[in-house]
């Protein structure tokens, strides 16, 4: 079962990058958020530099403009207290009334690690003394006791990695725990879908989270059975009926030919007379030839015909077969050309020769019985790089594109499933096709070169 592992890494993947996505997510959302603070940059760095920016003239202490307009942006106070006196000795606008202008050492010491009535303050180092930057309450949050283990903080790295894991770890197998239930119900499931292919019988259990489902394969497999089992008893009826005509066929059939012999070598007879029982003869010998093919069809298509393949050269039998025509051919009207070379005299193939000189022979009788009036007749042996190609093609009427592509690709009405009782073709060639497709051949139907009808039967050579 390759289906359920390849579900579960498909889950399982969903499930990683999921979680990857999700924390890439996290940061770039804390990214955005933290882009968005007061973009002056760090508070403790801006009050150094606010108090870098403070100058002592003759009106008194000055701060430039440029860091005044800074701390207007940034809704910031500022305030310069006396190393000396404590006292405050420069504000800026806008100084809230809250804020005292008067210090101690020890309210300076807390107003330089948190806060002056709420207002978060950060310090910085003047000429002239300390300057406190005040910022709008609640804009910015201190630790009053900022107090970490060091080795905290240097493994911080670390654990927060470990942390991550760690969750990702306990969100896979809380996700594995709670599928469990529908991967057990998975894999039955697939098994049944698969078993369908086969035309066996499927039964599922019809429990857990796909129990609707597995009802729907288990009927699903009673329909495929039935039918399989109705056509099954449908071919069977078709065989034993063709079976069965055919025997009966026989005999009366044999009876007729016999008194038609009779009649056509009785000298009582007048020459017309004779005529007339010859053309009974010939037609009593066409309909029994057709009740054999009509049976080696239907045992060929039901895979009753015993098949005996053996070694053997193609060439040899397929000259046999022509050099059979050639000495029937009494009236030269429909003369064969033997356009085999002879240095590849040897062409192995393993094959029924039975079956094999019948499929020949069936190509010969066609181009002769659709050419009346003559027509000249070309057979071909030729090894190819693996496989042994016959051609047997003629000059005589041919058929039409369409004719060759029905030919081709329509099945024959003996075989077809469809409602049509159109008889499309006669069943030599079928014969031809069912022998070669026993033989893991090929039969090609196109027009001839010669410019009437052509067939190429394509065998595997053995092996050496």
């Amino acid at each position: 079962m390759k289906s359920v592992p390849k579900l579960i890494r498909r889950y399982v993947g969903l499930l990683l990058l999921s979680s990857l996505m999700l924390l890439l997510l996290n940061a770039v959302v804390f990214a955005i958020i933290a882009s968005k603070q007061l973009s002056n940059g760090s508070p403790w760095v801006t009050a150094a530099e606010t108090a870098k920016a403070l100058q002592s003239t003759e009106q008194g202490i000055v701060l430039s403009k440029e860091s005044t307009t800074q701390l207007q942006e940034a809704h910031a106070w500022a305030i310069l207290i006396d190393n000396t006196t404590l006292q405050v000795v420069w504000k800026s606008d806008h100084l809230p009334n809250c804020v005292p202008l008067s210090y101690t050492a020890s309210s300076i010491s807390n107003v330089t690690r948190g806060y002056i009535a709420g207002y978060p303050t950060f310090t910085g180092e003047s000429e002239n003394g300390l300057l406190v930057l005040g910022y709008p309450k609640e804009s910015y949050w201190k630790h009053m006791w900022p107090s970490w283990d060091y080795h905290l903080i240097a493994n911080l790295p670390k654990i927060l990695l470990a942390i991550v894991f760690a969750n990702i770890l306990l969100l896979l197998i809380i996700y594995v725990l709670a599928n469990s239930k529908l991967l057990t119900s998975i894999k039955p499931i697939i098994n049944g879908i698969q078993s369908l292919s086969t035309s066996n019988p499927v039964h599922i259990l019809e429990k857990g989270l796909l129990s609707e489902l597995a009802v729907s394969i288990n009927q699903t497999s009673e329909i495929l059975q039935k039918q399989k089992s109705q056509l099954r008893r449908k071919e069977t009826a078709r065989a034993n009926w063709i079976a069965g005509v055919s025997h009966d066929i026989r005999t009366p059939l044999s009876m007729v030919m016999g008194y038609a012999g009779q009649l056509e070598s009785d000298t009582h007879l007048t020459e017309e007379q004779q005529k007339k029982a010859m053309v009974i003869l010939r037609q009593s010998q066409k309909m029994q030839n057709l009740i054999n093919d009509l049976n080696l069809a239907s045992k060929l298509e039901y895979n009753m015909q015993p098949i005996q393949p053996s070694k053997m050269n193609a060439v040899a039998v397929v000259r046999q077969v022509v050099v059979d025509f050639m000495n029937t051919d009494i009236d030269h009207t429909h003369p064969i050309e033997w356009e085999t070379d002879t240095s590849p005299n040897t062409c192995l193939i393993q094959a029924d020769q039975d079956l094999l000189r019948r499929a020949i022979m069936n190509l010969i009788q066609n181009s002769i019985n659709h050419n009346e009036n003559g027509c000249t007749i070309y057979v071909t042996v030729q090894s190819l790089d693996d496989s042994c190609m016959i051609t047997v093609a003629d000059n005589g009427v041919g058929a039409t594109d369409e004719q060759i592509h029905q030919l081709n690709t329509t099945p024959h009405y003996m075989v077809c499933d469809d409602t049509t009782t159109e008889q499309r073709h006669g069943l030599g060639l079928l014969i031809v096709k069912q022998i070669l497709a026993v033989h893991n051949g090929q039969t090609i139907i196109s027009h001839s070169q010669y410019g009437g009808f052509c067939v190429k039967l394509i065998l595997p050579l053995c092996k050496r």
